[in-house]
């Protein structure tokens, strides 16, 4: 018990040490800074401006769910809470989503692979969309989610998580200081730490490839690999033929499993729903999204909920310190005030996002 206590306080005095550089405009953020993070009680908290109404409707939330005695209390076995991740507490816009972004590479700049003609030009084409942010169409949006396995059809798991953590060292487009393996928005990864400290189960629930988000996650943000529900890739064995996986018997010493190229069964939408019930088997009592696509999640969270329940949707409002879109952030708010979900403004709740030494380029 005495070396739990004190490996607590070490953890506590640490963030604070880090917070408090942080703050005074020295480096970003990295990794081991972000996992250092370690929130138990609102005094906790370093990341968010004092009057943020997020952060003061979560401590009381939070307060009154653990309380036995209070009428909100929440059993812990029913403290559970979702959380997507691109846009939610990690970066999406620089210029796009880390999948997006990383087959860019592959397809365009990696000289280990050898893309087909059609997805180099593809690639090419829409590169300039993205970058300038002049978006793409359905059609090209279509193709890219197939081309985002088909670029890695062949490589083995492990192959994949390599190549996922070696373009985490790039570095964000438009944001100076900011590498792509250390872009979490430090106010909402303490959320996170706060709710895991008083005993909720926190998920990941995420459009990005299940591989993709345990690799980034990993060692960093306290969630558990078990935890995250996302996109998966269709594996196949490189021994199974025209076998189908339930008729095909693996043998360790002959085959290997690999990405197959087949389209990613995606993980947005309703689909989060089911990812809910299939995958955690109960109805969280938080959610936390960004955009509509995460409005699955948020509205089932609210739907005949038997324990006091909240969804909040972090608005891309910082066009300053982060590359905010101020048009979706205000269809974002009209959308959440009609269905009752909490806002969370980055632009006027956080009082850092990656840390002060990171500023937008242009």
């Amino acid at each position: 018990m005495k070396s739990t206590k004190k490996n607590k306080l070490m953890a506590g005095i640490l963030a604070a040490m880090l917070a408090m550089g942080i703050a005074a405009g020295g480096q970003a953020a990295s990794r081991a800074e972000v996992a250092a993070i370690h929130v138990e009680r609102a005094a906790d908290f370093q990341y968010w401006n004092d009057n943020s109404p997020t952060k003061n409707k979560i401590v009381n939330f939070v307060e009154s769910a653990v309380d036995p005695q209070s009428p909100n209390f929440i059993p812990e076995e029913d403290r559970i809470a979702v959380f997507d991740m691109d846009g939610t507490f990690y970066c999406e816009t620089a210029p796009l989503y880390f999948q997006e972004t990383m087959f860019l590479h592959r397809a365009l700049e990696d000289k280990s692979y050898t893309p087909d003609p059609e997805m180099r030009a593809f690639a090419a084409r829409i590169k300039p969309q993205i970058y300038n942010k002049t978006g793409i169409s359905k059609e090209d949006n279509k193709r890219l989610l197939g081309y985002l396995t088909s670029a890695y059809a062949g490589m083995t798991p492990q192959e994949y998580r390599a190549y996922v953590k070696q373009f985490m060292e790039t570095y964000e487009t438009g944001l100076t200081n900011l590498k792509r393996g250390e872009a979490f928005y430090l106010p909402m990864v303490e959320i996170i730490s706060y709710l895991g400290n008083n005993g909720f189960a926190v998920y990941i629930d995420s459009a990005c490839g299940v591989d993709t988000t345990r690799v980034l996650v990993d060692g960093v943000i306290p969630i558990r690999p078990d935890r995250i529900l996302a996109s998966d890739f269709v594996y196949t064995s490189t021994g199974m033929g025209k076998d189908k996986p339930s008729d095909h018997f693996y043998d360790r010493h002959r085959e290997k499993i690999v990405i197959s190229g087949e389209l990613v069964r995606e993980n947005g939408k309703t689909a989060k729903i089911f990812s809910i019930l299939n995958q955690i088997g109960k109805k969280p009592v938080l959610a936390f999204g960004n955009s509509m696509g995460d409005s699955g999640m948020l509205e089932y969270t609210l739907q005949d909920n038997p324990y006091p329940c909240a969804s909040f949707m972090v608005l891309c409002d910082d066009v300053e310190r982060e590359l905010g879109n101020l048009k979706k952030a205000e269809s974002c708010k009209k959308t959440a005030d009609e269905r009752g979900w909490n806002t969370i403004s980055m632009r006027d709740e956080f009082k850092t996002i990656y840390g002060d030494n990171v500023k937008r380029e242009h």
